[in-house]
């Protein structure tokens, strides 16, 4: 498994981690941050899960707004926790990050959500993030 792909696990728990608690995700994220000081073998999928977190920080309120309009009748509070975070992950790396491709960022989150998820939320995630990246 891939740096990369361990990070977006690690995104993912402290998305839903955040979501579930109803903790600030800043806190979570620092609360991470005190951790992973002690694990350095895991430092490389630590700092692209941190990228990520600050990069959902920072863009949350444009990047559920993409989710919303993009997952036709679909409120985020409707989403499985599960796909709400992963969808974020998704959205953030197909419009904020240039150096992830879309279909890899996709593909990567249809992997979680098949692992994490309902039987469902695969092709759901596909679908939304596939809109996403197209620009629908």
């Amino acid at each position: 498994m891939s740096a990369r792909t361990k990070a977006r696990k690690r995104a993912l728990d402290m998305l839903f981690q955040s979501d579930v608690r109803g903790e600030e995700l800043s806190l979570v994220l620092a609360a991470e941050a005190q951790r992973a000081a002690t694990e350095p073998a895991r430092e490389a999928s630590w700092l692209y899960a941190r990228e990520i977190i600050d990069g959902v920080i920072d863009n949350r309120d444009a990047i559920d707004a993409r989710i919303v309009d993009t997952a036709k009748d679909w409120s985020l509070a409707r989403m499985p926790a599960v796909d709400r975070a992963l969808l974020r992950i998704g959205t953030w790396e197909i419009v904020y990050n240039d150096d992830i491709p879309a279909a890899v960022a996709i593909d990567e989150a249809v992997e979680l959500a098949k692992e994490y998820s309902t039987d469902e939320s695969a092709p759901f995630v596909h679908g939304v993030l596939a809109r996403i990246a197209r620009g629908d």
